[in-house]
């Protein structure tokens, strides 16, 4: 019996990988995603303290050099805060961007896996026509050599 073989099987074959390079940079895309919002989360833990802190002391004695100190750290960590805020929103950015080169990955894939299909498909039905045509030719000759033994 013959061998299927797909012509388009080395590109089938770039195209899976293909995919699973997207699929390992969209996994790393969000880890970075997960590892700068868990900064962001930090630095607005530490924005809270020190205005808590603040609001101990501007309620205890007053102690301006304390007090200027806090208010600085709280405004320079809302500084940090924004300038983490758009790290987040850029590197959420670059997740939206892997997970859309992991789509067209997919999608070429799955079209490559649906040309193989149907021509593997095509080649058992030539397979069959082959074989029906082989079945007709060995009843043909048997009907033939059955009616020729009749005859005589």
């Amino acid at each position: 019996m013959a061998k299927f073989i797909f012509k388009m099987e080395s590109i089938l074959s770039i195209k899976e990988k293909l995919e699973e390079q997207a699929k390992a940079e969209y996994g790393m895309e969000l880890a970075k995603l997960n590892e700068e919002e868990r900064k962001l989360a930090a630095l607005e833990r530490k924005k809270d303290d020190y205005q808590n802190q603040l609001f101990d002391l501007v309620s205890d004695r007053l102690e301006i050099i304390k007090i200027r100190r806090l208010e600085d750290s709280v405004e320079n960590i809302k500084k940090d805060i924004n300038i983490q805020l758009i790290v987040v929103r850029k590197q959420e950015d670059r997740v939206v961007w892997a997970r859309e080169k992991l789509d067209n990955a997919m999608k070429e894939r799955k079209i490559y896996e649906k040309l193989k299909e149907k021509a593997f498909e095509d080649f058992k039905a030539e397979i069959n026509a082959q074989e029906q045509k082989e079945i007709d030719e060995l009843v043909s000759f048997r009907f033939g050599s059955a009616s020729t033994a009749v005859n005589e």
